[in-house]
């Protein structure tokens, strides 16, 4: 784990970016798609501190961005190259865009300045998507990645983004998966070898925290 100071200097409000992926009412809310999923985040506390690092975000001045995974109701240019496609598509709730199920879930709130993306195939948040060129744009050096889920499109986003030159942290109690004990193994034995592994506290502190003069 890296000092506070050190991790102060790699959360800098001016070069850091936040990710939230998945936190959609389809995935998270009440009326999830995926129930189980949708309670792992809730009763873990997972979705309550996206909630948070994106107020303190907001509080902060560091940029957010969701992550929204959508398909068209003809499901035109959806995957269906996988069995997890193919359950997805038989669901009840589908992830149809324009919909409620791909809004953003509370208590995660979504400021006039936030940018959400969305995307039609896949499983990454951010390949085949605009947040690579988004992030450039933005400046951005560390992603956080927070949200869901721990099985997929979480270690996705993170490889993702490693593989594309950004320093990236992950808040391990701001992330969700199924079963409950998968998500700290997954965060400690793979995401922890290429990531900063860290806590909303944390991070939060570190935003609040004043800067030296440079």
């Amino acid at each position: 784990m890296p000092s506070y100071e050190e991790l102060a200097e790699l959360l800098d409000p001016a070069t850091t970016v936040l990710l939230t992926v998945e936190c959609q009412q389809g995935v998270v809310g009440p009326d999830s798609a995926l129930p189980e999923l949708a309670q792992e985040a809730r009763s873990s506390g997972a979705l309550g501190n996206v909630a948070r690092l994106v107020s303190g975000a907001h509080e902060s001045g560091v940029q957010v961005l969701h992550a929204v995974a959508e398909r068209r109701p003809d499901g035109r240019g959806a995957n269906h190259n996988g069995r997890l496609f193919r359950a997805a598509a038989r669901l009840p709730v589908q992830q149809i865009s324009g919909t409620k199920a791909v809004r953003i879930a509370p208590p995660v709130e979504v400021a006039d300045e936030d940018i959400v993306v969305r995307r039609l195939h896949g499983l990454s948040p951010i390949a085949g998507t605009d947040v690579d060129a988004l992030l450039r744009n933005l400046g951005c050096r560390t992603l956080i990645v927070a949200g869901v889920s721990a099985n997929v499109a979480i270690p996705n986003a993170v490889f993702d983004a490693v593989n594309r030159g950004y320093t990236v942290a992950v808040p391990a109690d701001a992330v969700a998966g199924v079963p409950s004990d998968y998500t700290p193994a997954m965060i400690r034995n793979t995401l922890a070898l290429v990531a900063t592994v860290t806590s909303t506290h944390d991070v939060l502190t570190c935003w609040k925290r004043p800067r030296r003069d440079r």
